[in-house]
């Protein structure tokens, strides 16, 4: 065999065997389940609190009632202009990504090479915080799970023991970060790289509130395929009940407004406040 020609098939045959072995890790990565065991305990209580998975192309959040119990655990959001106490606050959005990426690309038309060239390598984490209004549920791009007041408590005191904290124990803004009037960046505990992304910390808490998913999920695709194939693997105390819901597009997906995301005229004399856009598809 020519030089030339064995190069080209041990290319061909290191390429093969990179992308059957990429293959098998996500197939392994979706069919091993990783939580709760079956035979762990748990709360016997009621499923009780409903909390939602909203699926991007590539990212992955999770909105969480706005119980008063939840808006008092966010109320720090009001210190960054953010109306959590408005009566139309349905749900509060949370997702965890790298900071560059997260902060300067808020649609696919404003991706650059460098925050794209951090995710790869490893970036810092930050945690995209927003407020939503209805979320109109039937579609793929949404999943909904239904938590006993034990399990969603767990995850609440995992989702809020992600965020950096400064003085006075309050989280951490990213100033002048934000992508409309009804969202801010906060700093993050943990380090994002390609391996450990957003679809994994997502995966992440739902673990924490008893929720058995895939060893890894690093695509909100492959999350949504592992808890399908494992929801029959949780405890019958704590099983969350999943259905499938309407895509969403939070307020967080709209591009960054002129005034750097805060709040525009809502105090004018004789105005209504701005109403929280219907939920819609993701562009991420």
């Amino acid at each position: 065999m020519k030089p030339r020609r064995r190069l080209l098939v041990r290319g061909l045959g290191a390429a093969g065997l990179l992308l059957s072995s990429g293959l098998a890790s996500l197939v392994l990565g979706v069919a091993v389940p990783r939580g709760a065991a079956p035979d762990s305990g748990g709360s016997s209580g009621a499923n009780s609190h409903r909390i939602l998975l909203l699926a991007g192309l590539i990212h992955s959040d999770i909105a969480l009632p706005a119980t008063p119990r939840t808006r008092r655990d966010f109320a720090f959001l009001a210190d960054a202009g953010l109306p959590v106490d408005r009566p139309d606050v349905r749900w509060i959005t949370v997702g965890w990504g790298g900071r560059s990426f997260y902060t300067e690309t808020p649609t696919w038309a404003d991706i650059k090479p460098m925050p794209v060239l951090r995710t790869l390598v490893g970036d810092a984490s930050s945690l995209h915080v927003a407020l939503a209004g209805p979320i109109d549920a039937a579609s793929p791009d949404v999943k909904t799970l239904d938590l006993t007041q034990e399990d969603y408590d767990a995850l609440r005191s995992a989702v809020l023991a992600t965020f950096s904290r400064g003085a006075g124990d309050e989280p951490i803004e990213i100033t002048g970060t934000a992508y409309g009037a009804f969202d801010r960046f906060y700093e993050a505990h943990g380090r994002f790289h390609i391996l450990a992304n957003c679809n994994g910390w997502a995966a992440a808490m739902l673990r924490r509130a008893g929720v058995t998913t895939g060893w890894w999920t690093p695509l909100p695709q492959l999350l949504f395929l592992s808890l399908d194939l494992h929801r029959d693997e949780l405890p019958v105390q704590r099983s969350a009940n999943l259905t499938r819901t309407r895509a969403p597009t939070l307020p967080c997906r709209r591009r960054r407004d002129r005034n750097g995301g805060r709040p525009r005229g809502s105090a004018r004399a004789g105005r209504s406040p701005p109403a929280f856009p219907r939920v819609r598809p993701s562009s991420r």
